[in-house]
């Protein structure tokens, strides 16, 4: 398994107290203590990127570790050009429960956060 590079939360992307609850949780849920959340960008949506959420155990040699209180949020190289500087939270509300990405490098945005464009 290759070495994952540890960046420093304030290089790259972070998770809200929120988001790590939940990560932490769902782990627990699904007995698998040492997966990581994966973020990831693809090209499409409605605004150009969209971005993905899966649950992972397996690294590649490009990927870049952010840890937070015992979570690890892991982005390939390619998606955290996108992404750097961004916050993901966990929000519960009345249109349902989902991670969403505060991105300050997103130039627009669709109504329901899942995709983004760049400047």
């Amino acid at each position: 398994m290759p070495e994952l590079a540890l960046a420093s939360p304030n290089a790259g992307v972070t998770l809200t107290k929120s988001a790590v609850q939940r990560v932490a949780f769902l782990r627990h849920q699904e007995n698998a203590p040492n997966a990581f959340l994966r973020l990831a960008v693809s090209g499409g949506g409605c605004s150009g990127f969209q971005y993905g959420f899966s649950f992972d155990d397996a690294r590649t040699g490009d990927d870049v570790a952010f840890e937070h209180d015992g979570v690890t949020l892991v982005v390939d190289n390619v998606s955290l050009e996108l992404v750097k500087g961004a916050e993901i939270d966990f929000v519960e509300d009345m249109m349902g429960a989902s991670f969403q990405v505060r991105n300050p490098n997103a130039a627009t945005s669709c109504g329901c956060g899942n995709s983004f464009s760049v400047g």
